[in-house]
């Protein structure tokens, strides 16, 4: 399943790079917005950046089911002898290789443009590589919960983004701390905490979701 679906993300290449385009512009407006002084760039960059990752990540989770419930493949994958369980996690995988990580590789470029050091930049994009794929399985929870809704993207920001402020404030109170001189050992414990949580509980809950989307 995850192979299939970055088949077809390399087929729709432009759709595909459309998060990652808008992660890069709109946190690169900040300091255009805010000014170039140096400290408070640095003091909002780790706020910054997360939110635009976020707000990139659901941009792209709303079509994780919905082409595949277009054209009739989601009730064939109900069908499937393979666990539905099995087959969301193929696709977060998918989601995840496609939005999450391009938006890690990218974090670095943006700390600098922060004028952060060296220290902040690497603890931002070590927050990301483990927060985000909190967010894409967060992020199909809420789109098989709406697949099939008129507004169902408007209904995904609405369930999902409460759910993810935990992750970031973490992710960006890990960057703090190293910027301050602190150990970040606890905020990334708790990400993982999180991580493991969501990995264990949040495919369960979204086959269930689409099991009653269909029914």
């Amino acid at each position: 399943m995850a192979r299939r679906d970055l088949l077809l993300a390399g087929r729709r290449r432009i759709e595909a790079l459309l998060p990652l385009g808008f992660f890069v512009v709109a946190a690169g407006l900040f300091p255009l917005g805010v000014g170039p002084e140096p400290q408070m760039l640095r003091q909002i960059a780790p706020g910054v950046v997360w939110v635009c990752a976020l707000l990139a990540a659901m941009l792209s989770v709303t079509q994780m089911f919905a082409s595949d419930h277009a054209d009739g493949s989601l009730e064939q994958m109900l069908l499937a002898p393979r666990p539905l369980t099995l087959l969301v996690a193929g696709k977060v995988c998918a989601h995840w290789f496609t939005t999450g990580l391009p938006l890690v590789i990218a974090a670095p470029l943006l700390g600098l443009l922060f004028d952060m050091d060296g220290r902040s930049i690497a603890t931002l994009a070590a927050t990301l590589l483990v927060g985000t794929p909190v967010l894409s399985l967060l992020g199909a929870l809420g789109a098989a919960l709406t697949l099939g809704l008129r507004s169902g993207a408007a209904l995904v920001f609405l369930i999902v983004l409460p759910l993810t402020i935990p992750t970031l404030i973490f992710g960006t109170g890990a960057v703090g701390a190293v910027a301050g001189g602190l150990s970040a050992e606890a905020h990334f414990s708790l990400l993982g905490a999180l991580l493991i949580l969501t990995a264990l509980g949040a495919p369960l809950a979204t086959a269930a979701a689409l099991r009653i989307s269909l029914d």
